[in-house]
């Protein structure tokens, strides 16, 4: 009679303890959680005068212009 006493208190307690972990893992899970730096979608361009700017990628043109030769050496200042 003892014995099934103990045995049944054994399984009680692994049973507490078992849940008891597992709520203390869920409340360690949820408060150590950490937001995801957003990622930035910028382009980096230079700019006529030698500095560098960030741009969103959304306020580009969508269509892409191949710039001629000329271009190009009007654009560079001296």
């Amino acid at each position: 009679m003892e014995l099934l006493k103990s045995k049944k208190m054994v399984k009680q307690n692994r049973k507490k303890f078992l849940l008891a972990g597992l709520g203390l893992a869920g409340v360690a899970a949820f408060f150590k959680t950490e937001k995801q730096p957003k990622i930035k979608n910028t382009t980096k361009f230079l700019t006529q005068d030698g500095r560098l700017v960030e741009i969103d990628t959304n306020k580009l043109p969508t269509t892409k212009l191949v710039a001629s030769k000329l271009d190009i050496q009007n654009w560079i200042k001296k």
